[in-house]
């Protein structure tokens, strides 16, 4: 990994205006490197060194042939595993068993799409006397990826994984906050065996770069994750080419408790689904939905748990680590100050460790309970350690919670009752519903995306590999 430098046609490349941005150390405030400032001309250069890659070398390659070069990287990713867990970690300011969850994650994405590259198959279909109709998938052709900063080697490994597998070949623009991790794995990959233009890397800020990719005429798919409002703003800039687009935008995903829920098995879960990554996470587990029957013993045990929770620098591997910078952290400042205005009780917080340094961007985690169901606290996304207790009478009232905000990617359901488990499993709006549990360990086999303004299309798992091939129809009449 070279400082301050794209990775464009399999090598090095500096900024076409020779600008740079300075990367910040999230834990400290404190400027530990920089990277290049792309350009619309730095997007030209990697939109063309993607489609000779497709046109040549990569696209002439076979199923086989991807997927043991994604083995390989996935080979390469585990043999550096601690190294790109550092980088992680200092990029983003999460704690250290996060980024090594991480880079964990990102090597079995790699592992699973090799498995799977070889196994996207067609069908025959069933057509009129001397007709032999069939269907084969093929790729796109150049795919952009727009990463976020909470999770830049996850999330650039499902989407870039799935997308290589599938035939294409990459343009990828990491966000400018975090996006170290990226450009060595890009390093990786070449070292792999991917052919020059295979893959692309352009860091840059969105307003440039991003815009830049998500309008170019050369790219034939864009997958994003981001703000809703940012998505949107991509979704139009691509639909000018007629680009479809994969969009992960966000949630405010419940978690419901029922009276008859083991609450300590849940316990736990109900914390770390908030918690994780300083809640900076688009599936994170932001509203708690208690039976009243519950409320208060369940809210007494949050808080007291709550209590215990320490922020830190991340090297410190506490269980939270800074938000990501100080405009995050002043969101989440103004939602808490908004709570406060209102009058909803503050029922725990966490402490900051008293060695964290004042100049990181540093929130304790905080639960709030009574939150008014039409509150903001209750329907935006925060994105910070907050958590918001709202109490239900009845399984009608829990899911009208569950489905009043206009988001609907992850949901959780807490109870013994089986019937009760797949009927609201069926009613709650959501695009992946976990029973008596939540997330499922991150489950790189399960199909994620959400519905309204949690975005459409899905990534992870086998359905990924459809979203980025285009099928095509074949009818032979033989008579």
């Amino acid at each position: 990994m070279e400082d301050a430098k794209h990775f464009i046609g399999g090598g090095w490349a500096a900024a076409s205006g020779g600008e740079t941005i300075a990367v910040i150390d999230p834990s400290d405030g404190e400027t530990f490197a920089q990277i290049a400032r792309g350009n619309a001309a730095d997007i030209d250069s990697a939109v063309a060194a993607a489609r000779a890659a497709f046109e040549g070398a990569w696209g002439q390659s076979s199923a086989a042939e991807r997927g043991r070069v994604l083995y390989r990287l996935s080979m390469l990713v585990t043999a550096c595993h601690e190294e790109l867990a550092q980088i992680e970690a200092r990029d983003t300011g999460k704690p250290l068993k996060q980024a090594r969850a991480d880079a964990a994650a990102l090597a079995r994405y790699f592992e699973f799409y090799a498995g799977a590259a070889d196994k996207l198959h067609g069908e025959t279909l069933p057509y009129q006397a001397g007709y032999t109709v069939l269907t084969i998938r093929e790729p796109h052709g150049v795919t952009g990826h727009i990463v976020p900063w909470n999770y830049p080697m996850q999330i650039f490994g499902r989407s870039a994984g799935a997308a290589l597998a599938a035939g294409n070949a990459c343009v990828v623009k990491p966000a400018e906050d975090a996006c170290l991790s990226v450009l060595r794995v890009a390093a990786l990959a070449a070292e792999a065996g991917l052919p020059p233009g295979a893959l692309n890397v352009v860091t840059g800020f969105g307003h440039e770069a991003g815009a830049a990719l998500a309008r170019h005429p050369g790219i034939d798919h864009i997958s994003f994750t981001g703000s809703p409002e940012t998505g949107k703003l991509v979704a139009q800039m691509a639909a000018e080419n007629h680009v479809p687009v994969t969009l992960e935008l966000g949630g405010k995903s419940p978690q419901i408790v029922f009276a008859d829920a083991d609450l300590d098995a849940a316990l736990p879960t109900l914390v770390s689904a908030i918690v994780q990554n300083a809640g900076q996470t688009c599936s994170a587990g932001s509203r708690v939905l208690i039976e009243r029957a519950a409320y208060e013993p369940l809210l007494e045990r949050l808080a007291a748990r709550f209590r215990e929770l320490r922020v830190g620098p991340s090297r410190a591997d506490l269980d939270c680590g800074p938000l990501i910078n100080a405009k995050q952290q002043r969101r989440v400042w103004d939602f808490l100050s908004d709570a406060q205005h209102d009058g909803i009780p503050m029922a725990a917080q966490g402490e900051i460790a008293a060695d964290a340094p004042e100049s990181g961007f540093y929130q304790a985690p905080a639960l709030l309970r009574d939150v008014p169901p039409g509150h903001r606290l209750a329907r935006e996304e925060v994105f910070g350690p907050v958590l918001a207790a709202l109490p239900f009478d009845d399984e009608n009232e829990a899911v009208a919670l569950a489905n009043g905000t206009p988001y609907g990617l992850v949901a959780s359901i807490w109870t013994r009752d089986g019937a009760r488990q797949l009927r609201l499993a069926r009613r709650v709006r959501s695009g992946q519903v976990f029973i008596n549990n939540y997330g499922a360990g991150g489950g790189v086999e399960l199909p994620f995306g959400g519905v309204g303004h949690s975005g459409h299309g899905r990534e992870k798992g086998f359905e990924a590999l459809y979203g980025f091939t285009v099928l095509k129809t074949i009818a032979i009449k033989h008579g």
